[in-house]
Order: C-alpha cells, then structure tokens, then sequence
C-alpha cells in the first residue's frame, strides 16, 4: 500500500482506523479501536501496541511478529505478506517502504510538533549549527531546544543522547513532547543515515540549511556521490516547497547544493564570502574570539564572535542565516551572535599547561581535522601538537588522509586508539602512520595524552582530537569510561 499524508487522529486519540487511512485503508470494525502505542522492538510492545516488522540487514522483524502479537500487539505492519498463521483478529497491512511507513506512523501517533522546525545536513559543522541557531533563537526570546550528535539541549539544560538523528518513534514522541513543554523552535541535526532511511520524514520543516561536504560514512553509502544524495534529499523532498534552505556557499559543494535546492523548488538563501543574502567581508583573529563584518540587506554589521577558526564562522552565518529567514530581526540576530557558547567538544580549551594551551575537539574525519588544526596555527609561536586515531569499524579510506593532513598541518603528531570497536587497533593505527611516518606512536589514548601535555613548552598548542564530548570509548563490543577532557586535567594537575 502507497502511504498518504498523515491523517490528524481524532480528539479521542489514535485508534487502528487512523493509523490504516496513511495507506489508504479501511479499517471495517476495528476502526475505532484505540492504538495504545507503536514500536518497532517486539520486546517494547504492550497491549494495545502496531508492531512493525522491519527488514534488517542481519535479522527479519517478520520473525518477531509472533512475539508482539504474544505480548499484546492488535495491528502488525510488513513488507511480506500476512503470515498464514496470524490471528485473524490481528489487522496486518502490508507496504514495501517500513521505513517511510514507520515515520509517517510515528508522526500520527505523536502528532504534536514544535510550530517552527529547522534542520541542517553536511559533513561537518551539523552540531555547532544547530546548537548556534538554538542559542540565537533563545536570545531572541524564542522558548528553543536543539536535538542531534548532543542529545536534546533545550531551556533546562542537556540530555544527552547517542545518535545524530534518532529513530522515528524516538524523534516524533520527543517532538511531541518538546511542543506539549512549550518548545516553539527547534534546531535539529540530520545525518545522511537518517535521510537515508526515512527518519525526518513527517518532520514539519520551516527551513534546511547545509553546511559542506567532505569524506565521511563510505562504510555505508557506496560512494561520496551517493553520500551527497542522501544529504540533497533534505532539500529536494522533506523541505517544503519554496521554503528557504540556507547553504554556506564557502563550503565544499555548497554551490551546488545551492543549486539542487532552487531546481527542487525551494528558496536558496546564501551565506558566506561569496554569499549573495549574508555576505561575509571581513573576519579578524581577537584573542580567542573573531571579530567579524558581514553584510545583510545593504546594511553591514560588525560583531565580535567569540569563537576560533573560520568554518565556526561558517557555521555561526548558516544560524544567523536560519534566524533571518525565520523573522528574526538583523539587530537581534547580530546582538545574539556576539554572545554565541562554544558547543562542547569542538575547539573547547580545557586548560593549559607551561603557558601552552590545550584543545579538545570532535575531529574525526578528513575536513574536521583540518579546519581545527587550522583554527589553531594563529595562535601559535611554537609548535603545534595534535593527538588523534581513527574508529574502527567505520571508512578506512580516510585514515591515510587523516595521517596526512596531520604531518602537513601540525609540528608534532601522535597517533593513538580513537574508538577501535572491533578492529585491531594496532592495524588501524598502521593505516594512520602512513600518511605520517614521523608520528610518535602511542596506542594508549590516557598515556598519549600525558605524554603530549607534558611536551609542551610557552607558545605551544595542543590539539586532543577525535572524541570531543564523548564519555567513554568503544573497545570490542564494550563502553570503557573515557573522557578526554578528564584525561587532559588531570595530567595538568599532576605536572603541575
């Protein structure tokens, strides 16, 4: 069955009838029957509950099936036909996309959204975009939350989570959730996995924006081009119709995206050096920070960003770009920019040591490494220092590249364990070292760290890259506690 355009569900609450009108079906008797709750994790489902049989890679969900009904599932959803043995009380309804049926289900079950909605795809900057737009859209007095590689970070504060962009159920009920709490506007992340398997969809967008795109996730999509697709499809299918879609036109394939977005019928908004909307004409390094000048609607503002490195201000323009879009006035958005937070992780001075300062950073693919260690170079007079490794598990292709752009953008390089996961870690670190064979190897992450503060020397930096904000690293198939952050202090404190 074709899906439709999600039904409002009725005052009383969702019943089987509402759920069975997405695929343009009549429910006969069981119409009226209230839906007590969707899940696709048979061991989630109650009485009452739609249990969808999604098709996995490794395991069918059709072979759960007996198991949700077992546990009180009333309604079922496959791509297969209905099993021969099904209860015939039991309504089945069959389609080929469980993935787009999931989504457009969930939005019918939690169907309350917050009333302005943006999102932002490319291969770097989605987190600090989003979290700038929320901080942006605060300032402006807006009740804001944002929702990504972070978790959801809203008004109270963080709750962290653990994908970019989470499943359908898990979106759409915190959606409903976020607008039952008073939640107007909401900057949300959207990764390539997630527009790829249908998550955004019965998201309702006000606004998309793309940041650029680099070399990531090729052990998923078959190749960049493919990967592109997938981010593309934010602007040609989810983002309504002549709806703004804000592109950093400094970013690699942002003319491009820009392109794609206007031939897909929606209003390209450009920001950047060579953006035609917010065009950037000066930026200048202050301590920490960047005073910036940029140019909107023939009127020019100058704002002192307290952010490091250009592709922040990439970023920061991309969320300004969102407000503006959105409503919001320029003196506003311009006030807001100048009181812009650092998002945890990304370039985050977590102390210093012999005057040296020293960096945590989420940089974990080709590009990423590159802007921060770029970021860093002005303020150094001595020798830049970089720690990092690469994830198990994940594109190996980028680990040469990675090895590279370190020995070409940094004075001393250690190459460590990011993640490994399942991979041998020493093998990955092999990889590593051939795009720089004069790296110290240090496989233990806490050692290497030590070891890279206590080389430092006044006008030194150092760049701890690849973990960020992350709390814990993956070896094998367990979660060791890890931070970074806690490694980094307490080998200040104890050389101090």
């Amino acid at each position: 069955m074709v899906l439709s355009d999600s039904p409002a569900p009725p005052a009383h609450g969702p019943t089987i009838g509402g759920l069975a009108a997405l695929f343009g079906l009549k429910a006969g008797h069981f119409g009226s029957v209230p839906l007590a709750g969707i899940a696709a994790d048979n061991r989630k489902v109650h009485e009452g509950y739609a249990f969808f049989a999604m098709p996995g890679t490794k395991v069918d969900g059709a072979q759960f099936i007996p198991a949700a009904v077992a546990a009180g599932a009333i309604m079922v959803v496959g791509a297969a036909e209905r099993p021969a043995d099904l209860d015939r009380m039991v309504h089945y309804i069959q389609t080929p996309d469980m993935r787009l049926a999931l989504s457009k289900s969930a939005a019918y079950f939690y169907p309350r959204q917050p009333e302005r909605i943006v999102a932002v795809t490319g291969t770097a900057g989605k987190t600090s975009v989003a979290e700038f737009t929320r901080q942006i859209f605060s300032a402006c007095g807006r009740p804001a939350a944002s929702l990504g590689t972070l978790g959801l970070i809203g008004p109270d504060g963080a709750d962290y989570g653990a994908l970019t962009t989470p499943d359908p159920i898990t979106l759409h009920k915190t959606l409903h959730q976020l607008s039952m709490d008073g939640i107007t506007h909401l900057a949300m992340e959207a990764s390539s996995h997630g527009l790829d398997q249908a998550r955004l969809d019965g998201v309702k967008l006000s606004a998309a924006g793309f940041t650029n795109l680099g070399r990531d996730h090729l052990d998923y999509h078959a190749s960049v081009e493919e990967y592109f697709a997938a981010k593309l499809k934010l602007f040609e299918k989810l983002l309504p119709p002549k709806a703004p879609a804000i592109i950093n036109f400094d970013g690699a394939r942002g003319a491009e995206a820009a392109v794609a977005a206007e031939m897909a019928g929606r209003h390209a908004v450009t920001v950047g050096r060579n953006g035609a909307d917010i065009t950037l004409l000066n930026v200048t390094p202050h301590g920490f920070g960047q005073e910036i000048t940029y140019r909107y609607e023939a009127e020019e503002y100058t704002v002192h960003v307290p952010l490091m490195g250009t592709f922040q201000i990439e970023n920061a323009l991309v969320a300004a770009g969102f407000a503006l879009a959105l409503g919001e006035t320029p003196e506003d958005v311009a006030k807001a920019l100048g009181q812009l937070q650092g998002v945890p992780g990304r370039l985050e001075r977590v102390g210093a040591f012999n005057r040296a300062p020293i960096f945590v950073d989420y940089a974990h693919k080709p590009e990423a490494l590159s802007y921060a260690l770029e970021a860093l170079r002005p303020f150094v007079s001595g020798k830049l220092h970089v720690v990092f490794g690469c994830g198990g598990d994940r594109d190996p292709g980028k680990r040469l590249i990675m090895g590279r752009i370190a020995a070409q953008k940094a004075d001393v390089v250690v190459v460590t364990d990011d993640n490994p996961r399942s991979e041998n870690p020493a093998l990955i670190r092999a990889e590593v070292l051939e795009g720089c064979p004069d790296a110290f190897e240090i496989g233990d992450r806490a050692e290497a760290i030590r070891e890279a503060v206590m080389r430092l020397e006044p006008g030194d930096a150092l760049l701890i890259a690849g973990k960020g904000h992350e709390t814990g690293q993956i070896i094998g198939s367990e979660v060791h506690p890890f931070s970074d952050h806690d490694v980094a202090r307490a080998a200040i404190e104890a050389l101090t």
